[in-house]
């Protein structure tokens, strides 16, 4: 894998740690029934569990960074792909409910973020050389 799919995993990495910022502020687990049930297999206390469930994302994606995307392991584009995949749908599935909703929904603002960092990525594995 090339420096700018390395660079542009980064940034999908840090997208999601914003994402997951502003959803635990906001209390994304209040309003979203899978995000609460989520957070229960973490912990009883729902606000913990979702800070160590979106912990572990967070971790899991420095992981696939450093044991796979940064060795260019041969299943280091699959990683990439399978986090290219998963926050573009979050970022456009915040949309869609924040629209269903009329109004502000948790991790909408950040949103934008997912969806341009994960095509920017999708971008570097497809076209690796240009630009």
């Amino acid at each position: 894998m090339i420096s700018r799919a390395r660079t542009a995993f980064v940034l999908v990495i840090a997208a999601q740690a914003a994402h997951s910022a502003e959803e635990y502020v906001f209390r994304l687990f209040d309003v979203f029934g899978p995000a609460r049930f989520v957070s229960g297999l973490f912990s009883s206390n729902i606000a913990v569990g979702f800070a160590v469930a979106n912990i572990a994302i967070v971790s899991f994606g420095v992981w696939c960074y450093w044991a796979r995307i940064r060795t260019s392991h041969p299943a280091g584009q699959t990683y990439a792909w399978c986090w290219t995949c998963v926050e573009l749908a979050n970022g456009v599935g915040h949309i869609i409910l924040a629209g269903l909703r009329g109004g502000y929904f948790p991790g909408v603002a950040t949103a934008p973020l997912l969806i341009a960092s994960a095509s920017y990525l999708g971008r570097r594995l497809v076209v690796p050389r240009v630009g």
